[in-house]
């Protein structure tokens, strides 16, 4: 396998972890925002205007 196409995999797999990451981290900080377990200010649902 070339180094390019390895590298191209690599950046791939990085990103898609990355956005799994990130929609966790919204999933967990809006429910602890509506069980009231957090002090931190996570309400994304008034945020998005639909």
């Amino acid at each position: 396998m070339s180094m390019e196409k390895k590298k191209s995999n690599t950046s791939l797999w990085i990103a898609i972890g990355a956005v799994v990451l990130i929609i966790l981290l919204i999933v967990w900080l809006t429910m602890a925002d509506l069980w009231g377990d957090t002090d931190v200010a996570a309400s994304i649902l008034p945020l998005m205007h639909i």
